[in-house]
């Protein structure tokens, strides 16, 4: 007895005549290799339809295909072989090739001061286009910091200065009565106002990059910024903290400008948009800044 042979309906015509830009899977649960490390990832990995007659694609030919991000560390060279895996496997259906990967980079921290450390999680995307022969990559990264208001800061300051006048009115000061006011509750009658912040960073490397720079972007960024939140802490790092956080005040406008700046000087980057997003403690709305770099067209 002949053994049946299993249809195949992707390969039937289809009834309706048109390409599509986009097929593909979603969601798709592996892990994969970076930096030595094997991280928990999403992945979305598709093709386009070019071919209008055919009725779909071949989706286990891309599902089998990830299984080398399993094997290989994440780099430009790896995803590139991989997507044009996903072109030789639908030759004459697909022209574009498209991979996203979703996940968290976890690095360990030291606090600002004492010999504590621990670890923060950065959400990251890595996504990789072969579209007409032309590969490029981007990189996605979330960054938490503080922001402290200097309109907020410079509003305590002058009731700071207020209630010293009260306290102290024309009159010889004494040095060490002073002293004791400063460290009493009325010489902090009041604070500036700081929310935990996130920088969006969307950034398109170069071509010639053989490697994905996630943690030099990560640093470069929080010291950029000089108030990444923290993990492990003494009150010696706290104060620090408050003291980091008192020198780098900073509106949205300010946060955007220090990430422009930054990541214009990373090497590798080709262009970028930055979006930073302050989750206002004063407001019941957030604060947002952008700001767009191209290298080609110097903007």
């Amino acid at each position: 007895m002949n053994a049946l042979t299993l249809p195949d309906i992707a390969a039937q015509a289809s009834h309706q005549t048109l390409p599509l830009e986009w097929v593909g899977m979603c969601g798709i649960a592996l892990p994969v290799l970076f930096d030595g490390e094997r991280l928990p990832a999403k992945i979305d990995a598709g093709v386009s339809l070019d071919n209008g007659e055919a009725r779909g694609i071949h989706m286990s030919r891309l599902y089998l295909a990830l299984e080398m991000l399993e094997h290989e560390s994440l780099s430009p060279a790896l995803l590139r072989r991989l997507l044009e895996q996903f072109l030789s496997s639908h030759e004459g259906l697909s022209s574009s090739a498209f991979l996203k990967i979703h996940s968290q980079l976890m690095l360990k921290r030291p606090a600002l001061i004492s010999d504590l450390a621990g670890w923060k999680t950065y959400p990251v995307s890595i996504e990789a286009r072969l579209e007409n022969a032309m590969f490029h990559v981007e990189l996605k990264i979330e960054v938490a910091y503080s922001s402290t208001c200097p309109c907020s800061a410079a509003l305590s300051r002058q009731l700071i200065q207020r209630q010293f006048a009260e306290d102290f009115p024309n009159r010889t000061l004494n040095h060490a009565e002073v002293l004791a006011w400063l460290g009493s509750p009325k010489g902090i009658v009041a604070t500036p106002h700081s929310q935990r912040s996130t920088a969006h960073l969307n950034l398109r490397l170069d071509d010639y990059l053989d490697n994905l720079p996630l943690i030099p972007l990560i640093n470069d960024a929080e010291a950029a910024l000089g108030t990444a939140v923290q993990t492990a802490v003494k009150r010696a790092d706290e104060q620090a903290f408050a003291l980091a956080n008192g020198q780098n005040l900073m509106f949205c406008e300010d946060a955007a400008r220090r990430l422009n700046q930054a990541m214009k000087r990373s090497p590798g980057i080709s262009s970028f948009h930055i979006r930073v997003v302050h989750a206002e403690s004063l407001h019941a709305h957030d604060a947002v800044a952008e700001s767009r770099w191209n290298r080609e067209i110097g903007s």
